[in-house]
């Protein structure tokens, strides 16, 4: 294991902001990074025990998306969020999730090349900086290969959103902006290959284009150029919080200086969606599924990436201060939604585009990886708050 990096400092220095918004919740450092630990332990001992929640596709597989031990969409961002952990404060428990993790699947073999299976590979080409282990290129390089010449696209070459039970024909996710264009912007980085990277910046335009509303600054769900609609224009909130967690981080990846014109578009956008979102958080400091519906219910994960972004944002000079009060809000309403056992409660299950509205706010709630890390995430800004 490479390292082991920068450690959070004395409590004494906890941001003013951070100061006021937790009196008596007792969010001090301690609380902070036992919930960390307890989220981690959860995360890796999810099961579906009664298999509600299994995908059972037509070719006999069964894909356990709630689990930990399967390969999907969830897993990448339960790494990517385990990973981050690790980034912050070296915890050698951190780093040997995320291996033995990657070791296990390569003794089971690789999945079927989808839109969502791309998003582990984006931890693993952290690892491999960290590490330069060999085994894991060829893995990084036959992905990074598949997304830029082989993915479906839609017209204007957009990433078409295929996932293993749907080709989802001709169909834009802003999903997509997490599970394969950040990681193909760091696949082109690692493996010194540019037209990567600007392909990645190309489908950032690409997506805006289509799924980001120009009334009010948030971003509807998906968008099809059959029918050329964005489907039930569902507002939806576990969306938008992708673009609020990856505006942020590809911004910090490639490092756009100011006065880059890409970088000013991307902040412009940034800035239009938390505007938006400032108008509809919940009293509570989380935000409805359904950004613009009050009656729909609060939930937690998508909470924790808003919270994660705006405030990794404000912190990095993207977004101006006045944006702070608003994550760190909604990362210490995220934080009493954490519970003993360490499960981020009020997540909802994987969301497809749907046609009615209604269908966003029937979908149940449990506990799953993607919501753990995206908790993980808004715990480490408030963490790093004490450094």
């Amino acid at each position: 294991m490479p390292n082991q990096v920068l450690k959070p400092v004395d409590s004494s220095r906890i941001h003013p902001l951070l100061a006021h918004h937790t009196a008596g919740l007792g969010a001090d450092r301690d609380d902070i990074r036992g919930a960390i630990d307890r989220l981690i332990h959860n995360l890796v001992n999810i099961e579906d025990k009664d298999g509600k929640f299994l995908l059972r596709l037509d070719d006999g597989r069964v894909l356990d998306t709630k689990g930990w031990n399967g390969f999907e969409w969830t897993h990448g961002v339960g790494l990517y969020g385990v990973y981050k952990v690790w980034e912050l404060t070296g915890d050698p428990k951190a780093w040997s999730i995320m291996t033995s993790w990657f070791e296990a699947r390569f003794a089971e073999g690789m999945p079927s090349r989808n839109i969502n299976t791309v998003a582990p590979f984006l931890t693993l080409a952290y690892l491999f900086d960290r590490t330069g282990e060999r085994r894991f290129l060829p893995y990084i390089d036959r992905w990074a290969e598949w997304v830029y010449n082989e993915l479906p696209r839609t017209e204007e070459g957009g990433f078409q959103h295929i996932v293993y039970n749907s080709v989802n024909h001709q169909q834009l996710w802003d999903d997509t902006l997490m599970m394969s264009v950040l990681p193909l912007a760091k696949f082109g980085l690692l493996l010194n290959r540019p037209h990567y990277v600007e392909e990645a910046k190309r489908q950032f335009l690409i997506h805006i284009k289509y799924l980001a509303d120009r009334k009010t600054g948030l971003w509807f769900h998906g968008w099809t150029f059959e029918g050329r609609h964005n489907f039930a224009n569902a507002l939806w909130a576990r969306g938008n919080s992708w673009v609020t967690i990856v505006i942020p981080e590809f911004i910090e990846l490639l490092n756009l200086p100011e006065g880059d014109a890409f970088r000013d578009f991307l902040v412009s956008t940034l800035e239009a969606q938390v505007k938006a979102l400032t108008q509809c958080q919940s009293e509570s400091g989380l935000w409805p599924t359904l950004l613009d519906d009050p009656t729909s219910y609060d939930e937690a994960a998508a909470s924790a990436g808003f919270a994660y972004g705006i405030l990794k944002a404000v912190r990095k000079g993207y977004l101006p201060k006045e944006f702070e009060a608003v994550g760190l809000k909604a990362a210490l309403a995220v934080r009493s939604k954490i519970n003993d056992a360490g499960e981020l409660t009020q997540v909802s299950f994987g969301t497809p585009v749907f046609n009615t509205l209604q269908e966003y706010k029937d979908i149940p709630l449990t506990s799953m990886p993607f919501g753990q890390a995206m908790a993980l995430l808004a715990m480490g800004e408030l963490l790093v708050r004490f450094i």
